[in-house]
């Protein structure tokens, strides 16, 4: 039976042993780096710390992770990246960059959870709806005037002038969507 926290918010104590087992407190049970990498990913808060010295070594092991998972899997932190972080330790900015990291990743995921937020009502009146449908106007457009549908048994081809008439409309149409676009970056 799992023990419970003495409070919620507090961190899981993880403890890890000399035989690099690591051992769950809340659910006094052993675990396994990829039982971190989950919970992690389930913002489930937990603490790591040596049985023997009570050190907190949460920082090595999440870095652990991090290098099992770059590992194993296809890597996410590109190499120009892995070398300017390596060129920032006792850089006079080394200071500066847990700061700006933590900030740029908590921009990262405010945009991701917009952007999820968007999709989840639905694409009925979201910026990216009428992107699509504005796009979707677009190709049907192009179609048309790339390749106009051709004529029945009772039309004769189409004469120039009139084909000049509709790419004529058909570019004012796409210059339309256009500026529809750029309004819509805006």
């Amino acid at each position: 039976m799992p023990k419970t926290q003495a409070n919620p918010d507090d961190p899981i104590i993880i403890k890890k042993y000399a035989n690099r087992r690591l051992y769950n407190t809340g659910t006094s049970s052993y675990i396994t780096l990829d039982d971190l990498a989950r919970m992690t990913r389930e913002d489930v808060q937990f603490q790591v710390v040596d049985a023997k010295s009570g050190d907190d070594i949460t920082h090595s092991i999440l870095t652990q992770i991090i290098m099992e998972e770059e590992a194993s899997g296809e890597q996410m932190l590109p190499v120009s990246f892995l070398r300017d972080l390596i060129s920032m330790y006792g850089n006079s900015m080394q200071a500066m960059m847990p700061g700006y990291l933590e900030a740029s990743m908590a921009n990262f995921r405010k945009n991701q959870a917009k952007l999820q937020e968007a999709f989840r009502e639905g694409m009925g009146n979201s910026p990216f709806a009428r992107i699509a449908e504005t796009n979707m106007a677009m190709m049907r457009a192009a179609t048309e005037a790339f390749m106009p549908a051709p004529p029945t048994a009772d039309e004769e081809p189409a004469a120039g002038p009139k084909q000049d008439t509709e790419i004529a409309a058909l570019r004012e149409q796409m210059a339309a969507m256009q500026k529809k676009l750029d309004e819509l970056g805006k």
